[in-house]
């Protein structure tokens, strides 16, 4: 624990040696192309598919009536109004049969030998189209007498919840001495990931399936599959992850083009397979955040927060996806952010248009909650010309409250946020900032600076089993549910072995991704992986290190209490008597007892934190903006390793800077994305990235059997606020612009001037 080692998986991904689904590639494998919606919204009817079925190479075509005995894709998360009852639940088809109602929309699947084949067989189907009305976006949808994405869905309104004491709370803003509210929009995210999705579906032994695709846990996609889409036993189908490239949240969830390949090798009993290209991924992948946000805080005359209300209304797109009610949902729960604010509520409606599904996106929910706290209390210190430091010191949580309960019902159980304050703004040089600020006005420069202090959810949810064998050879194998998508967790899950058993990490063997492996498994997301499923390798270990030290006991005549394990033995204490664990797993005594199992059933969710300074420089005359210092202090509880946190916080730290500055959607209002490709949207590259100044001040976690914290998806949350904060900071103090909207790209902030 605490030590940092290199990561052991990177020399096989660094010489080309790392295996993913998209290298996966079956004997005789027949390919599938999805033919897809040019429109937003229309009804369309299929032209005779008889020439189109009997193109050279040409298999399969499956449309809505080979298809309608499939189950929907499922929401596994819905959102129940605030009166208790269950909002209808539109259909999601695995293929629609006569509507579509956003662009990209799969319509057909069509299977040949080869791809060029499928898409020339594809281009000869005859499809009559009739536009109808589109609501592109959530403004539009919530607009009175606007079409409607579902005839069943009034006012395109998924569901409409309360969180929180609504009575209690307004009482408090009709007697305020003061209320300020801020409208803010939180824009629309495409999670680009290295590796696109793929899928290769294919017969196995003993009329079973297997399915290989890169995901984030593969009983997840399993049991979607086999429980809600095609009813079969889970256990007729084998799920196959290798390694991954990068995921996100965006590849936790079901979509089409997996029951479509499954059920074309079914149909044709052979191996199909499909592969995302980059620009189809923009239509086909679930997108994230798209909020627009009122938020309202009641205060004092000392400016004591004194409740806080919002009003959320969250794009859901043209369907419930797999979790998308549950991200603002989750989010809103951590909308009172490190602040001691007895009450509030925050009404969350969730919003059908005519746009791409909704689902997580690296934070699900809290970046968006975050950033909407720590915009409100900069524009608030504004509003009342009060220190944005003092301000936040004089309302934050203290340590001797915890453990604290919000007032929507969350219950932190440690933390120090002035702490990490204090030390941010210390290593920011935040004193130093005027002069800095009188160097910049001097260059015909605009400068400004600023932070956001976060806390966020995670790290809870459903139990996560550990499998540990210590094999012949003395090494020690590791099977477990979760999934890497890059963050190292060969190595981290190798590093809690080493902790009880003292082996090179080299001899410790991770296995994750396979169905076969273990019986269940709840996959990466939530940042669980080490806080719940490495709690569950520790204790597997440390049962594993009382199994070889009992055997060792036995067979060397001494007492446990005489005995130490080191460098993969276990030897007398003071003695060169020992054996090693290749030696102990040759023991006849050793049948059947060298493995362990262990699980972690989180009582509570972890609740990371911290502060993100960010300083930027701006160019009056073209709006391009700057990141010219950003230091960041996280409590993480307890680190395990430093060069993996590090790895994982400059990552969700340069998605946060991407939200903020740089990556922005546009579609059009027929529903047209107009920005569909990396040609349009952009991402962030090398340069736009500063060198990040990252340092914990940790509180161990009381509710986590290791006192970690999460944090994989902490950089994202924190850097969004911190960018938007010193961005409005340098505009505020040059012309007086007191807020804008995400991304502030060039364009933004440029055209912000000339106003």
């Amino acid at each position: 624990m605490g030590q940092a080692l290199t990561r052991v998986e990177d020399h096989r991904f660094l010489t080309g040696q790392g295996h993913y689904a998209t290298d996966y590639r079956a004997k005789g494998q027949l390919h599938g192309f999805v033919l897809r919606a040019p429109f937003a919204s229309a009804t369309f009817t299929m032209g005779d598919l008889a020439a189109a079925r009997a193109m050279p190479g040409v298999r399969l075509i499956l449309t809505h009536a080979e298809v309608s005995h499939l189950g929907d894709l499922p929401c596994q998360a819905p959102i129940k109004n605030t009166d208790g009852s269950m909002p209808p639940m539109p259909s999601y088809p695995v293929l629609p049969k006569d509507r579509v109602r956003h662009v990209g929309e799969a319509v057909a699947f069509i299977v040949a030998e080869t791809l060029e084949q499928a898409k020339d067989a594809a281009e000869a189907i005859e499809i009559r189209w009739k536009e109808a009305p589109v609501v592109s976006d959530v403004g539009a949808a919530r607009q009175a007498g606007a079409p409607l994405v579902h005839a069943e869905a009034p006012g395109n309104v998924a569901f409409d919840h309360v969180l929180g004491d609504q009575a209690k709370t307004d009482a408090i803003f009709a007697k305020a001495p003061r209320v300020i509210g801020l409208d803010i929009v939180n824009s629309r995210i495409i999670a680009n990931y290295m590796e696109p999705r793929t899928i290769v579906a294919e017969p196995a032994k003993g009329g079973t399936w297997l399915v290989t695709l890169g995901s984030q846990g593969v009983h997840g996609i399993r049991n979607t599959l086999a429980k809600f889409i095609f009813r079969m036993d889970p256990a007729t189908l084998r799920v196959v992850t290798p390694d991954v490239g990068g995921g996100f949240g965006t590849k936790s969830f079901m979509y089409r083009e997996y029951p479509l390949a499954l059920h074309a090798a079914m149909v044709l009993d052979a191996p199909v397979g499909w592969t995302s290209d980059r620009s189809e991924h923009f239509f086909a992948c679930a997108h994230g955040r798209d909020n627009l946000t009122r938020a309202e805080m009641a205060l004092d005359e000392k400016g004591r927060f004194l409740a806080m209300r919002v009003m959320l209304d969250a794009n859901m797109g043209a369907y419930l996806s797999q979790f998308g009610p549950y991200i603002p949902w989750i989010g809103s729960t951590m909308l009172t952010g490190v602040y001691d604010i007895p009450a509030g509520y925050t009404r969350i409606r969730g919003i059908y248009s005519n746009s791409v599904p909704f689902d997580a996106y690296r934070g699900a929910g809290r970046p968006e909650a975050a950033y909407t706290i720590e915009r409100l209390v900069d524009y608030i210190a504004d509003e009342l010309g009060l220190d944005r430091v003092k301000l936040r010191k004089q309302n934050f949580i203290k340590p001797k409250q915890m453990p604290y309960k919000t007032a929507t019902g969350r219950v932190y159980d440690s933390g120090d946020f002035a702490g990490h304050l204090e030390a941010a703004l210390d290593q920011a040089d935040w004193k130093g900032f005027p002069a800095r600020l009188k160097a910049s006005k001097k260059a015909g420069r605009l400068r400004g600076i600023g932070f956001g202090v976060y806390i966020e959810a995670c790290g809870g949810g459903s139990p996560e089993p550990a499998y540990l064998t210590l094999e012949k050879d003395g090494g020690v194998t590791v099977k477990i549910g979760t999934q890497s998508n890059g963050q190292g967790h060969e190595t981290a899950y190798a590093q809690l072995v080493a902790q009880h058993l003292d082996l090179p990490l080299e001899r410790i063997r991770v296995k994750q991704g396979d169905t076969n492996d273990t019986p269940t498994g709840s996959g990466t997301g939530g940042s669980r992986s080490i806080p719940v499923g490495g709690a569950a390798v520790a204790r597997a270990a440390e049962l594993l290190a009382d199994v070889v030290t009992t055997l060792a006991a036995e067979a060397l005549e001494a007492g446990k209490g005489d005995l130490e394990i080191a460098d993969g033995a276990v030897r007398i204490a003071g003695t060169d008597r020992q054996l090693t664990y290749a030696e102990i797993a040759a023991l006849p005594a050793a049948r059947g007892k060298l493995s362990t199992q262990a699980e972690f059933r989180p009582p509570e969710a972890t609740y990371p934190n911290g502060t993100h300074v960010c300083e930027v420089e701006i160019d009056p005359e073209t709006g391009e903006t700057q990141i010219v210092n950003f230091v960041i202090v996280d409590d993480f509880g307890v680190t395990l390793n430093p060069i993996l946190l590090a790895g994982q916080i400059h990552g969700g730290a340069a998605q946060g800077i991407g939200q903020a500055m740089i990556e922005r959607f546009v579609q059009d209002e027929k529903g047209q994305i107009l920005t569909a490709s990396f040609l349009d949207y952009a991402m962030p590259r090398a340069t736009d990235i500063p060198n990040f100044q990252f340092e914990t001040r940790n509180v161990p976690c009381t509710t986590n059997a290791i006192g970690v914290k999460g944090a994989g998806e902490a950089g994202t949350i924190g850097a969004a606020p911190a960018v938007m904060n010193a961005i409005v900071d340098a505009l505020r103090r040059a012309r007086g612009i007191r807020h804008i909207d995400m991304p502030a790209n060039a364009q933004a902030i440029w055209a912000a001037l000339q106003r």
